[in-house]
């Protein structure tokens, strides 16, 4: 008898995990390859979201539920994401998280949306990801537009650049800033004064280097990541051009100052980082930062942040609707007010994050150093 009571107990306990609702997550970025740094980071923050909510408990629907995080990496190459993307829709993930780069982001999210599975990136900002029609897309970090209007500004006032070079990586991240920033760069008195583009798997830039070199810059502006932008500086510093660089978040990691070779000098680079909070609210980010090292043992790069705030609002328009459904819960994430770590969170009618933040920074001995917040 007391076999059969054991048995039943057992049937019991294992009958109640089976009807605990499992809500999977989707991630997807490159966790391997020359900017896995990046990818690594905003699945850390995805990761810590999925166990606070864990550990907080949830419930929808009246349901107990566990989250769970569907983590894929895409290597930052389009045709990868698609496979990956399709991957993740035959899970039946119930809410997606990515991808990484806009690159990878934009034709992913046409099978994200074909599907009806809702998408927020953490760090995607090219305006193109978002003008595609789509109910389904939706970011929690400002796009190029604002990213370009901002460092535009930037540069002519407060660096008091006038003769720009710019350089692109040829990806839609990188194409699309640069677009963006000249637009801004001529609306406030200054001027492009050489194009050129690399692409985002080069080593060698002294022709591009001397090209530029010859037009007398103020500044060179670069649309692309840290890879290629440390080891531009390098050679740039070999063959005597000492000119300052400006960027998007791309270049906005610690990872610079060991890709130039440590050649980078304090203050040579200013990047901006989409989002940025200040003020009281910066107690929640810090508090996340000193989280996050404990948990991983690295610090932040820069978007583990913005993975955390988006698998919890996602989480939170599912408990607000009553369902995990995407079509259910599309409605509430399409209206949402979440505080989150990085500030609040709405979205506008394309998917994009309301009255988002940018946050200039320069390296001082090879650390990031806040410039400021701005709008």
């Amino acid at each position: 008898m007391k076999k059969q009571a054991v048995l039943f107990a057992g049937l019991a306990a294992a009958g109640l995990a089976s009807a605990q609702e499992v809500v999977r997550i989707g991630h997807a970025a490159a966790v391997t390859g020359p900017v896995a740094y990046f990818g690594k980071d905003t699945e850390n923050g995805a990761r810590m979201a999925i166990e606070a909510l864990n550990a907080k408990g949830v419930s929808i629907g009246g349901k107990k539920v566990r989250f769970e995080l569907a983590a894929e990496d895409d290597a930052g190459e389009p045709k990868q994401a698609t496979a990956v993307a399709q991957k993740l829709v035959d899970a039946k993930i119930n809410g997606m998280v990515g991808h990484e780069t806009s690159g990878t982001t934009i034709p992913a999210s046409k099978i994200y949306h074909a599907a009806g599975i809702l998408q927020i990136s953490p760090s995607s900002t090219s305006p193109a990801y978002t003008r595609q029609g789509f109910n389904t897309t939706f970011r929690v970090v400002a796009n190029d537009v604002q990213l370009g209007q901002a460092l535009g500004r930037y540069a002519t006032g407060s660096m008091k650049a006038r003769r720009v070079a710019v350089v692109d990586d040829r990806t839609a991240y990188g194409q699309g800033l640069v677009t963006e920033f000249a637009r801004s760069l001529q609306s406030h008195g200054g001027s492009v004064v050489a194009k050129e583009f690399t692409n985002d798997k080069a080593t060698d830039f002294s022709a591009i280097i001397t090209r530029i070199r010859a037009t007398k810059p103020d500044l060179v502006f670069f649309g692309g990541m840290s890879a290629t932008a440390g080891p531009m500086l390098r050679q740039m510093k070999q063959l005597g051009m000492n000119v300052r660089m400006m960027g998007g978040d791309g270049l906005c990691s610690d990872e610079i100052h060991k890709l130039s070779g440590g050649t980078m000098a304090d203050g040579q680079v200013v990047c901006a980082e989409a989002g940025g909070v200040q003020g009281e609210a910066r107690t929640a980010m810090d508090k996340f930062r000193a989280d996050y090292k404990k948990r991983f043992g690295i610090d932040v790069q820069i978007n583990a942040p913005y993975a955390y705030d988006a698998v919890m609002t996602m989480a939170e328009a599912m408990v607000k609707a009553g369902s995990s459904q995407p079509a259910k819960y599309l409605p509430v994430l399409s209206t949402i007010q979440h505080r989150g770590v990085t500030g609040p969170i709405a979205f506008d009618a394309r998917g994009d994050i309301k009255d988002g933040t940018i946050t200039l920074y320069s390296f001082k001995g090879g650390k990031r150093s806040l410039l400021t917040v701005t709008k």
